[in-house]
């Protein structure tokens, strides 16, 4: 069996994709800074037959994700799937105007020195398979940047970028890397950003490994 990583775990497209991923046979890590937390999401998966452990990171704080990733690959196999989809906090989207330098640092170790972070913990044991998965998930503002969201639209790109430049150069290792964007609110009854929606097109990314940026619905003029 392999390990299904999702960082950024929480009770929405968090939990579907853990259920959706654990439905097609991969145990699921999910990895969050509040470990209590996570002790209902991995209770719910392991009511449905999934086998599910919950793991405490940082995203902020590099040193603990690698453990949290060391510690899934030990306890649940070989981490074949990699989701980064944290939530970015409310201060990182203040307006251009009132955006300084300083404020740009936490968002680009949210959305660039976590994903790289991660990447580098995954990638050996993905290579030892012969095969892997890179799923990034990013608002609208990583192709349209919003001015009032400066430091996302920032760090978006920036992750955009990275995760690009990876489908590129591990495509000849069979290891994806694939993109998706959320242009609105996830809700429950959405169309095409409800959370299982939005679970089934991250399993289809996956399994489909077809290009690189994917979008859960047409981007708004």
């Amino acid at each position: 069996m392999t390990t299904f990583a999702l960082i950024g775990a929480g009770p929405g497209l968090g939990l579907a994709t853990g259920r959706r991923f654990g439905a097609a046979g991969h145990g699921v890590a999910l990895i969050s800074r509040s470990a209590e937390h996570l002790d209902g999401l991995t209770a719910e998966l392991s009511r449905e037959g999934i086998q599910a452990r919950g793991f405490a990171a940082d995203v902020l704080e590099p040193a603990t994700l690698t453990a949290a990733l060391d510690e899934a690959t030990d306890t649940l196999g070989p981490i074949e799937v990699l989701q980064y989809s944290p939530v970015p906090r409310a201060d990182f989207m203040k307006p251009v105007l009132d955006t300084g330098a300083d404020d740009l640092d936490a968002p680009l170790s949210f959305s660039v020195k976590g994903p790289v972070t991660c990447v580098n913990a995954v990638l050996p044991g993905m290579r030892a398979l012969g095969r892997g998965t890179l799923l990034f998930v990013n608002g609208g503002s990583a192709v349209r940047p919003h001015p009032d969201r400066a430091g996302t639209s920032v760090a978006f790109a920036a992750e955009s970028a990275y995760a690009r430049m990876l489908h590129d150069a591990l495509a000849w290792e069979n290891i994806h890397a694939g993109q998706l964007i959320i242009t609105g609110a996830i809700q429950p009854d959405a169309e095409h950003s409800s959370p299982d929606v939005l679970a089934q097109r991250l399993y289809d990314i996956h399994t489909g490994r077809t290009g690189f940026r994917h979008y859960a619905e047409p981007m708004p003029d």
